[in-house]
């Protein structure tokens, strides 16, 4: 089963810029409603850039299953208008370059605008690794820092 192992951590500092490995790609995503029901999956939809991806994962705040299937840009489009709760999440990620690994940060627009976050994917929860000095506290066993949870929250953790 695939599944992703991804540490999250709050950005303190802009020195992410310098190691950027290109421009930033502007990221639009909306979840499906699920009910809310405690560990059911997440369904996300996503357009990054001109490319749409249908996602679904699993509970989870380290390790979970993800499953993630390209899909036509308009019907991402149409899916985020029409099926999808509101607000749409938007973001700018920049992928970069540290310690032999390639970290994503996160800028967020909309009401959640200010919050910079970065993760990095793993290939096992122990993995060890390097972090930049640009990162600070480490949020990935809190739930508020998921995307689906910050959408639902309309406002960084603490704001």
């Amino acid at each position: 089963m695939p599944s992703e192992i991804e540490r999250k951590f709050l950005v303190t500092g802009d020195g992410w810029r310098r190691a950027a490995l290109g421009p930033g790609l502007r990221l639009r995503q909306g979840y499906l409603p699920n009910g809310g029901a405690p560990g059911a999956p997440v369904v996300r939809l996503r357009l990054a850039g001109e490319q749409g991806f249908l996602t679904i994962k699993g509970p989870g705040l380290l390790t979970r299953a993800e499953f993630e299937y390209p899909i036509p840009p308009g019907d991402a489009e149409a899916m985020l208008a029409g099926l999808c709760t509101s607000p749409i999440l938007e973001k700018t990620r920049t992928r970069v370059g540290h310690g032999g690994l390639v970290w994503e940060v996160d800028e967020f627009a909309g009401p959640l605008a200010g919050l910079v976050l970065a993760e990095v994917e793993l290939a096992s929860a122990d993995q060890a690794f390097e972090r930049p000095a640009w990162v600070g506290r480490e949020v990935t066993g809190d739930p508020r820092y998921q995307n689906n949870n910050l959408v639902r929250a309309g406002a960084p953790p603490g704001a």
